[in-house]
């Protein structure tokens, strides 16, 4: 027969850490990646905009 054994809380308090600050390091990517495709369209439009008045 199997005997189950809980996991210590400092085990499970650090599992929990650092998934949490991979799902926070995901996200940052994710945020940091819209704000340049952001700023890239922006710049095409502003350079579109530019080159239309030239």
């Amino acid at each position: 027969m199997k005997t189950y054994r809980k996991p210590s809380i400092s085990k499970l308090v650090t599992r929990f850490d650092n998934e949490l600050k991979n799902m926070l390091l995901e996200d940052l990517k994710n945020v940091k990646s819209a704000k340049n495709q952001l700023l890239d369209s922006i710049k095409q439009s502003i350079n579109a905009k530019g080159l239309s008045a030239a």
